[in-house]
């Protein structure tokens, strides 16, 4: 019996490590599990402008079930990036954006309106992997340059862990990384 009970235990420390640090057996979250009102703050770096190449944001985050499997997501942002940088002027960003299941792609979803990035409209769509939602958005500038913002949003048990990078034709020209915390389901 302790040759037994010498052996499992031995093809445990052996086995436990290799599939606790193993990404491919780890379980991607449920859109469930994002669900809810998130508040908190963030800091941008910005890469054009010399008088704010780092300002702080204030977020709201609220994702709610959409249609079947599909979920709502609305998201505002308070910005300090323009006037007198003693006291800059605070703008409000806001965006909702509706996303049903991708048909033949698990944990995809794709926005519930058909798009035209050429219009000056961008075009969203979202996955999970491990415990990030990932949002991205896709448009098409004037000079006809691509701008592709990519929101990842990452559950632990301090909250939710927000990284925004905003690209320029493949070039980063902002990103902001902050802490939300979750204030209703």
């Amino acid at each position: 019996m302790r040759k037994v009970l010498g052996r499992v235990l031995t093809a445990a420390t052996i086995l436990v490590p290799l599939v606790v640090a193993s990404p491919t057996l780890a379980k991607d979250l449920s859109i469930k599990a994002f669900q809810g009102l998130w508040k908190g703050s963030a800091v941008s770096e910005n890469e054009v402008s010399s008088h704010f190449r780092v300002t702080a944001r204030d977020l709201d985050v609220e994702i709610r079930p959409f249609a079947v499997g599909g979920f709502s997501l609305r998201w505002s942002t308070v910005l300090r990036q323009a006037g007198d940088p003693n006291a800059p002027k605070e703008e409000l960003k806001q965006a909702v954006v509706q996303f049903i299941p991708d048909p033949t792609r698990p944990n995809v979803w794709r926005e519930d309106k058909t798009v035209d990035p050429m219009s000056g409209e961008a075009l969203h769509w979202a996955r999970i992997a491990d415990q990030t939602l990932t949002v991205y958005s896709l448009g098409v500038r004037e000079d006809g340059k691509a701008d592709l913002q990519v929101y990842d949003r990452t559950l632990s048990a301090l909250g939710m862990k927000l990284r925004f990078t905003r690209l320029v034709d493949g070039e980063p020209v902002r990103s902001a990384s902050g802490q939300l915390v979750k204030h209703a389901n």
